[in-house]
């Protein structure tokens, strides 16, 4: 008897890409079978994703199934937070994709705080203040194109408006609506009065669904394409909650640091802490598995040494620059990595020295200075926020679970122990994909739970320790 495919597709700020999954004597295999590049680019004036060309790569990984003969039982689609679409009455996008890091959400918290207070709006959502959070990017739509907020009859977030195209199914998953600061964390559902507050159309938000919700099977013009037909099934599919399920820890007191674009740093509450202390720390309620919480707080991560790589006239690896950093470890500048100054730059590289020139310390000149910088100062910046969660929960904690990409980067991990003085355990650097393929996997009944998953993923997968 064949092994049983899952596929799952994992869309991230720079790149995609396509991962089967199947399991093996109890352990979760994986492989990737297709990877492509994504960013936003300027269109009509502001940040935007390419929204069609992102569908046809999905379909371009999904025809490497057929042509490998492993045709996935079920896929999914998990992509980051906040950004979304419009639909209109015909079921067709209105207007382009903006990104997050578009400059149209600039002002528009103090529109929002207009009408109701950050503490009131934190106490009903119990969502971190970003300003390119989905109410805000609502804000900016009504303040600027008020003729599209007219013409909406759905708003769909990214992954939900991709399994839409692949099944002609509009369906709201539960973790990416939480993120946008308009979802209730007693209820669940939508804050309908805080949408009407607002002045944006109630209409357009859809009834939400948990992860492991089936979407529909693929449209016929799709499965003709793609050489096969296959369900599309829900995972979590805002990328840090599939990341978090991919946790190998069955401890329910743990440390995680999801580690790539951004660094996500928490742990998991079963009910949202949505107090005003939270608040003033910017710590974020955002919804997971299994309605647990997501109580965590954003930090800018790897987003600052990927835009500096991409700067340098050298085309370095991460491993060189990890290891160039090391070599100038003594270097002595620590800087702000949440300063809104590293957000979205013309060039990260002056960014980083303006604000070390602002704050009279000493400017990074080489690759491995710039790096070092950037890797003290996020360590720096862990070990900071490792001190709040224990104060916040009233908890102490004595392990830290990082996951994802910068799992890998070991300089990082010794930096994190010593700032932290917290044993931590690294990998798998696969975890939003491994939590997207665990969510299908217990939909379909081939894992018990989440807690089962985690044990699978813990013995599928090598975990390196670090300790100060």
């Amino acid at each position: 008897m064949g092994n049983t495919y899952y596929l799952a597709v994992d869309i991230g700020a720079s790149s995609g890409r396509h991962i089967l999954g199947h399991l093996e004597d109890g352990k979760m295999v994986l492989e990737e079978i297709y990877r492509f590049d994504n960013g936003m680019k300027p269109k009509n004036g502001h940040l935007c994703w390419d929204a069609e060309g992102l569908f046809g790569e999905i379909k371009a990984g999904m025809k490497r199934c057929k042509e490998l003969g492993k045709i996935p039982a079920s896929m999914g689609v998990d992509t980051w937070a906040v950004d979304y679409v419009l639909l209109d009455k015909n079921g067709e996008r209105l207007g382009d994709a903006v990104g997050y890091r578009d400059k149209r959400t600039e002002g528009m918290d103090h529109k929002v705080y207009e009408i109701i207070s950050p503490e009131e709006l934190y106490g009903r959502t119990g969502i971190q203040k970003q300003i390119f959070n989905t109410i805000y990017q609502l804000m900016a739509v009504k303040e600027q194109q008020p003729e599209l907020m007219e013409k909406a009859e759905r708003l769909l977030m990214l992954p939900d408006y991709f399994h839409y195209l692949l099944t002609g199914v509009a369906k709201t998953e539960y973790t990416n609506a939480t993120s946008g600061q308009l979802v209730s964390p007693a209820t669940k559902d939508w804050d309908y009065e805080l949408i009407e507050r607002l002045g944006y159309k109630k209409e357009i938000f859809g009834p939400i669904s948990l992860p492991g919700t089936v979407v529909g099977p693929l449209k016929k013009e799709v499965a003709d394409e793609v050489g096969f037909s296959c369900m599309v099934m829900q995972p979590a599919t805002h990328d840090t909650a599939s990341a978090v399920l991919a946790v190998p820890s069955t401890e329910e007191d743990v440390i995680y640091i999801s580690s790539g674009t951004w660094s996500l740093m928490g742990t998991e509450l079963k009910e949202a802490d949505c107090r005003e202390e939270s608040r003033r720390a910017n710590f974020t309620n955002e919804g997971g598995v299994d309605y647990r919480f997501r109580f965590l707080k954003n930090i800018m991560g790897l987003w600052m040494i990927q835009s500096v790589r991409k700067e340098l006239p050298v085309k370095y690896s991460y491993a060189e620059l990890c290891r160039m950093a090391e070599e100038v470890s003594a270097f002595p500048t620590v800087i702000d990595v949440n300063d809104q100054s590293f957000l979205s730059p013309d060039s990260m590289i002056e960014a980083i020295k303006e604000y070390c020139r602002k704050h009279d310390q000493a400017v990074p000149e080489t690759p491995g200075e710039l790096a070092a910088v950037i890797y003290q100062s996020l360590a720096r910046s862990y070990g900071e926020t490792v001190w709040e969660i224990e104060e916040l929960t009233g908890k102490t904690y004595d392990k830290i679970h990082v996951v994802g990409g910068g799992s890998n980067a070991d300089y990082l991990n010794e930096l994190t122990a010593w700032y932290t003085k917290k044993e931590v355990l690294a990998g798998p650097g696969e975890a939003t994909a491994l939590g997207n393929l665990a969510a299908q996997m217990i939909a379909a009944g081939e894992l018990k739970d989440i807690w089962d998953a985690r044990v699978c993923i813990r013995n599928s997968f090598e975990i390196r320790s670090f300790r100060a």
